[in-house]
């Protein structure tokens, strides 16, 4: 995970919000949110959405353009995500795996290098499962 970072106070506000979630929030949800906090413009959400992916403190999930807090304290590569995604509820867990973490970094497919990964396996979760 990235070194101990000061965040700015946008930061900071974007931060909580997404850690309160229960679900992925997408940019504009967030911005609804933070306004009563000073946070009016949509180019202040993404300033703060972009820098807290670089620093690994949220992950983007790309199938919903959402966002949802790291939960996990041991991330290998913010670079290298994946993620389980209920269909039915729509929950989202980040997978932890240090083998899957370990073969995307060294992944590499006719010899080109890949700057990062968002795999995302969709089913059904345990609480949503009927027998």
């Amino acid at each position: 995970m990235a070194q101990a970072q000061t965040l700015s106070r946008n930061q900071q506000i974007v931060l909580n919000i997404i850690e309160k979630a229960k679900g992925p929030l997408k940019a504009y949800s967030i911005l609804f949110n933070v306004q009563k906090k000073g946070i009016n413009a949509p180019q202040q959400i993404y300033r703060a959405l972009d820098k807290l992916i670089e620093i690994g403190k949220i992950h983007k999930i790309e199938s919903k353009n959402a966002f949802v807090a790291c939960r996990s304290s041991d991330c290998e590569i913010s670079k290298a995500t994946a993620f389980s995604i209920c269909e039915s509820c729509e929950m989202v867990d980040e997978i932890s795996d240090t083998k899957l973490s370990k073969y995307l970094s060294g992944f590499n497919k006719k010899g080109m290098k890949f700057k990062r990964f968002n795999l995302e396996f969709f089913g059904i979760c345990k609480k949503c499962k009927k027998d």
